[in-house]
């Protein structure tokens, strides 16, 4: 498996996979250039004593973060992160219900040595790429990360299973006076609607042999959203994953969906609606996902003709691709005017006509 980090902006740092499962990923890193090194060791290569530290210390991190200790997840933390805990203490917060009774397990570890870094002439941290081989192997894992200090680091990937919704927890380490202290946090479920990643995977190379592409665009974007650790990780399997999204990908979004390229549908009284961003969601739990849709409107009336703006909207959109009527079970309509709080309204599949 060949896994490359990467971060691209302060507030993404910050606040990371809070729209779709309303969680935060605090990511405590800044971005600059490239640096590179190196020194990367797999748990496979780590001396015993090495793995077995690493990966008490990410399994302690996660046991605060499942019991919802923030002030002993607080006092576990790298002094220039701790400092600011807000954001971390809403993370612990919304994530450790969804942990309760689960079972930790540690998945996977890696160390590696940032202790030859330098920082810029300004004091900057620089930026690292760290390349581990895999068993001997031609496969790698590829760590690009902006703005780190200097130091050793490990990273976790912890596991909580035996709950309704399993969910990995991810851990970026610093190593300060002979403990692992954290520096970066990354919760992310592991299942949707009851499936996993590998399911959605499958449905969606069923979905594109059915020439549903509509269908399988989604459905790859779910498998994507579950099988990788954190938003800044690329791998040869998700690589693969991706390329197979790419070649079902439907014409109408061959370039991306966004602002600035809006996805034009019409409804059968005529309006025009543009939708300003397309994908999954399964944030109400039901036995099946939903899609979420970003419209964009011209100004926001009061909630009674917003909600009716809304569910025309979606309307067109099954309208105009009825293929995505069987797989989800529902559209969030997310109405949104620039400067204005966006107002989102979920319609199940059902009831929209």
């Amino acid at each position: 498996m060949r896994i490359r980090i990467e971060r691209r902006g302060k507030v993404e740092n910050m606040m990371h996979g809070m729209k779709r499962v309303g969680i935060a990923a605090v990511l405590m890193l800044a971005i600059s250039g490239y640096l590179h090194a190196d020194d990367c060791i797999t748990q496979s290569a780590m001396k015993p004593a090495d793995r077995d530290a690493l990966a008490t210390a990410a399994r302690g991190l996660a046991a605060k973060v499942q019991a919802g200790d923030v002030a002993g997840l607080r006092g576990a933390t790298v002094a220039e992160y701790a400092k600011d805990f807000a954001g971390i203490e809403y993370v612990v917060s919304s994530t450790a219900p969804k942990l309760k009774g689960g079972t930790l397990v540690v998945e996977q570890v890696y160390l590696l040595d940032g202790t030859q870094l330098t920082r810029g002439a300004d004091g900057s941290a620089p930026d690292a790429q760290f390349f581990c081989t895999l068993n001997h192997s031609m496969a790698e894992a590829d760590f690009l990360i902006p703005g780190l200090p200097p130091g050793t680091y490990g990273f976790a990937i912890v596991n909580v299973e035996g709950t309704a919704s399993p969910w990995r927890l991810s851990f970026l380490v610093r190593k300060e006076q002979g403990q692992w202290q954290m520096a970066g946090f990354y919760p992310t479920p592991l299942s949707a609607a009851g499936h996993d990643g590998i399911w959605y995977w499958k449905e969606a190379r069923a979905m594109a042999a059915r020439k549903e592409q509509w269908n399988a665009w989604l459905y790859y974007q779910q498998a994507e959203s579950l099988l990788r650790p954190t938003s800044f990780i690329q791998s040869t399997h998700l690589e693969k994953l991706k390329t197979e999204q790419a070649s079902a990908t439907p014409p109408a979004v061959s370039d991306g969906v966004s602002k600035d390229a809006p996805l034009v549908v019409k409804g059968a009284d005529g309006a025009e609606y543009r939708f300003t961003g397309l994908g999954v969601d399964d944030s109400l739990g039901k036995d099946k996902i939903d899609i979420m849709a970003h419209l964009k409107i011209d100004q926001q009336g009061d909630a009674a003709a917003t909600h009716k703006l809304s569910a025309s909207a979606a309307g067109a959109l099954l309208g105009a691709y009825p293929e995505m009527r069987k797989p989800f079970h529902g559209v969030w309509i997310v109405a949104e005017v620039a400067g204005q709080n966006p107002f989102a309204t979920e319609f199940p599949v059902s009831e929209i006509h």
